[in-house]
């Protein structure tokens, strides 16, 4: 399993207000105490400003927690299909930590004579770089704007994972790319869990249109894809049918056991004529003897088919019902198929 590691500081106020990180500094320990952000007291930590446009409603607190109500925005003003105009591009922006480890409310710049300006940090949504959201968007290009591979679903069955371009601000950008607008909700954290007390169904394709109007063309259904990486992308197995599948195969070799068994018995009968096997001479009719070299070797062959081939063929047998209740039946300890999750 993967594992990361965690380098940021539990708590730092480098890159806050430098006036109020001054004050901070000058402050009595009781002072601090009061300040410390503890059991939910006030503090100072870093947090950008956010350029907002004009229709954005925005939510937030002094702790880089965001709730921005406005249209499809994916990086700067200009972006999304709500930068460039776009009509019926409702999105709810939910976001915590913006610029996440590297979040600054505050920088400074050395100018000319070792003079110091310090400048505001101003941010723009960031899906790379923000800590964590929860995007909700009537329309927009999903797998875009997180920079996902293709797979063999989604609402940009065009993009060319080959040519993909992925920014600082990681819009993806796709030269054989061509947009596909869709309702989506996409959530992006270090971690994620969907926690039920009963159940979880993913569903697809429960509507024959979708929210631009379009009718429904086939039925899409589920990619699971590690490390954004869709070159190996295989279909599911159904779990029925694989375990039909192996208990068919299961009674076929069955069969064929029986077989080579007959075969054996056959054969021991035809080994048992040839190694007794004579001819009668011309002289008086008496018999004559039998090989030495073929009763011998088909007495051998008669032993060892009964000593040996006839035992591995019932430790076959005995093999192929343990591996059928092993596998193939719902009691079984490596029970092919799981006892609580589907897919069709």
């Amino acid at each position: 399993m993967a594992k990361s590691s965690s380098f940021k500081q539990a708590r730092t106020i480098a890159g806050s207000n430098p006036e109020a990180k001054k004050a901070w500094e000058e402050k009595s320990i009781n002072d601090m105490a009061q300040l410390s952000m503890i059991a939910g007291t006030a503090g100072e930590e870093p947090v950008p400003a956010f350029i907002q446009t004009s229709t954005e409603k925005v939510l937030k607190n002094d702790h880089n927690a965001w709730i921005v109500l406005g249209r499809d925005r994916t990086a700067g003003r200009t972006s999304g299909y709500g930068g460039r105009g776009d009509t019926q591009a409702a999105t709810i922006d939910i976001v915590v930590g913006r610029q996440s480890a590297n979040a600054t409310s505050y920088s400074k710049k050395k100018e000319g004579k070792g003079e110091v300006t310090v400048h505001k940090l101003w941010a723009n949504p960031d899906f790379k770089k923000d800590a964590a959201r929860i995007y909700i968007s009537q329309k927009t290009d999903v797998d875009a704007n997180f920079g996902l591979s293709a797979g063999q679903i989604g609402s940009n069955p065009s993009i060319d994972m080959a040519n993909k371009v992925v920014s600082d601000n990681a819009v993806a950008a796709f030269t054989n790319y061509t947009p596909v607008p869709r309702s989506a909700i996409a959530l992006k954290a270090d971690g994620i869990r969907l926690i039920a007390r009963e159940g979880i169904k993913l569903v697809t394709r429960t509507d024959t249109q979708n929210s631009q109007g379009g009718r429904i063309q086939g039925i899409q259904g589920v990619d699971i894809i590690a490390g954004n990486d869709d070159e190996d992308l295989q279909p599911m197995v159904k779990g029925e049918n694989l375990a039909l599948a192996l208990e068919r195969l299961a009674n076929h070799v069955d069969g064929l056991t029986g077989i080579v068994d007959s075969l054996c018995l056959h054969q021991n009968s035809l080994n048992y004529a040839i190694t007794h096997h004579f001819h009668f001479s011309p002289f008086f009719g008496k018999r004559t003897t039998v090989s030495p070299n073929v009763q011998f070797a088909g007495m051998k062959a008669s032993v060892e088919m009964l000593s040996q081939d006839k035992r591995s063929f019932g430790m076959v047998k005995t093999n192929l019902a343990s591996w059928r209740l092993k596998y193939l039946n719902p009691t079984g300890k490596f029970y092919i198929n799981s006892r609580y999750n589907n897919v069709n």
